[in-house]
């Protein structure tokens, strides 16, 4: 090989552009004048956010049902001066709120729908509010008012340092069941954003690193005919059979799925009484894999089996799709940048008080599954890089991320250890630990989208990212071209 000598102005600019990079993360550890602007606004309206979050604990409204949730949270944007479109994508409860102009163009996401069956009182028992209505145990009450202080903070800053740009709040119904951002995804809601950011309540801090699971939401209904089970079964066709048979072939199928494939359904109508062959049933169907092609084979499977079950008992097989969504596209740049606000902000404290509840509401589970728990409150904000598994969970907004590049983020409003979708979650999300985690969340978004706002680098470095990850991707949706989503999901 050919040697060579570096001029020493040319040894000095090499060390400038090395030394480069770490003097950028330095400074971008600490927080400027319009972030510092945006944290002051968030604890401004603290309390008013304390007050969001209960309201919509105390509405706990199931998917598509979100109409006085929604509300709330448009009436606040509008009294801070945002211009409010609703009724979006064929669903009454979604909305965009949208503050200033032109590029770059930041969205950030908003839930607000409770989970069916799952009341709770802010209490360390369980002990349902009012037995068998729905409540927040996936902490989406958390997750709307977060959304909104990150908002009104941003507004607040875009306007005291004139900050060129748009800002959007996008209220997503039915997350719970993954069809709003589908369908809005679908109804090309997204589709001129730069970035889109969003987070969850969790019992952790840190960026979303990982992916999460696509899923297919379908429900399979058979029609037979009815006749009386004892005097002339010979005279009717089950369809409560084909159902039954139906499952029996998806359970044998889950033998042969991939490790990360998940199957799961509910019988939604099972016939009327016993002595009457049902003329109709039906079962919901959720189908997952950590890809969407592993989704689109499994789910071509099951078809065949519903189809073949329905020969079986000569009754009638017709399908309806509610939806089908994406895993999630990670974004490294995005990820980092989150970190870094979180890191320069800084994670709540917590009282004796605070971590005795969440000790207390730990103790069933210890009781119950011999679970082990280090800590009441996990205050550690994970690392940036570091290695993470897909989510086991699913999102719909991971259809967003296969049309923009899209960050996200988690902060501790839970008991450590907390399992989704608990009544121990309803509890925690209104409590104080809840609160904290929420303002948390809304300080980071916040600085977030002004780090974007400010720096067109950092957009295109995440575009770049996005592109690489998407570049093999191919959009697919078992949802027929044109349908409008549900009214309703149950």
């Amino acid at each position: 090989m050919m040697g060579f000598r570096l001029s020493p102005q040319s040894v000095l600019l090499a060390a400038m552009l090395a030394a480069a990079p770490l003097l950028a993360t330095a400074e971008e550890h600490e927080l400027g004048g319009a972030q510092q602007t945006a944290i002051a606004e968030v604890e401004r309206r603290a309390e008013e956010l304390k007050e969001v979050n209960r309201a919509i604990w105390d509405f706990a409204e199931v998917g598509l049902q979100e109409y006085r949730s929604s509300e709330l949270l448009v009436e606040k944007l509008k009294e801070a001066g945002f211009e409010v479109k609703m009724g979006l994508s064929g669903m009454p409860t979604a909305f965009v709120a949208e503050y200033g102009s032109g590029k770059p163009v930041i969205g950030i996401l908003a839930e607000y729908d409770a989970l069916p069956g799952m009341s709770q009182k802010v209490i360390p028992a369980r002990e349902p509010r009012t037995e068998g209505e729905p409540g927040h145990a996936c902490g989406h009450s958390g997750l709307g008012t977060g959304a909104l202080g990150a908002a009104l903070a941003v507004k607040a800053a875009m306007e005291k340092h004139d900050l060129k740009g748009t800002l959007r709040l996008y209220g997503a119904p039915a997350e719970e069941t993954v069809i709003g951002k589908v369908y809005m995804t679908l109804d090309g809601q997204f589709d001129d954003l730069d970035v889109c950011l969003h987070w969850h309540p969790s019992d952790e801090n840190g960026a979303w690193i990982g992916s999460s699971k696509a899923l297919v939401s379908a429900k399979f209904t058979f029609r037979g005919i009815p006749s009386h089970a004892s005097v002339s079964p010979e005279a009717g066709r089950s369809a409560l059979d084909a159902v039954e048979l139906m499952n029996i072939g998806a359970n044998f199928m889950r033998e042969h799925l991939k490790e990360d494939a998940r199957v799961h359904y509910v019988i939604v109508d099972g016939g009327g009484q016993p002595n009457v062959v049902p003329p109709t049933a039906t079962v919901w169907y959720f189908v997952r894999a950590d890809s969407h092609k592993d989704v689109e084979y499994n789910f071509r499977w099951l078809q065949d089996t519903a189809a073949g079950a329905a020969r079986m008992t000569r009754t009638e097989l017709t399908m309806q799709i509610d939806t089908d969504c994406h895993e999630i596209v990670s974004n490294d740049p995005l990820s980092e940048l989150i970190t870094r606000n979180l890191e320069a902000i800084g994670a709540p404290e917590f009282s004796d008080e605070e971590m005795l509840f969440a000790r207390r509401l730990q103790a069933p589970l210890i009781e119950e599954f011999g679970r082990e728990f280090p800590q009441a409150i996990d205050r550690e904000i994970k690392p940036y890089p570091r290695v993470a598994e897909p989510s086991k969970g699913s999102t719909d907004v991971g259809d967003i991320s296969w049309r923009v590049p899209t960050g996200g983020l988690r902060t501790a409003c839970l008991a450590a250890g907390s399992p989704g979708h608990s009544w121990q979650n309803v509890a925690a999300i209104g409590s104080s630990i809840g609160e904290k985690g929420i303002l948390y969340a809304a300080k980071t978004l916040a600085a977030t989208a002004i780090d974007l706002l400010e720096d067109p680098q950092r957009i295109a470095a995440a575009k770049a990212d996005w592109k690489e990850r998407t570049k093999d991707l191919v959009y697919f949706s078992f949802i027929p071209e044109g349908q409008k989503p549900p009214a309703k999901i149950r």
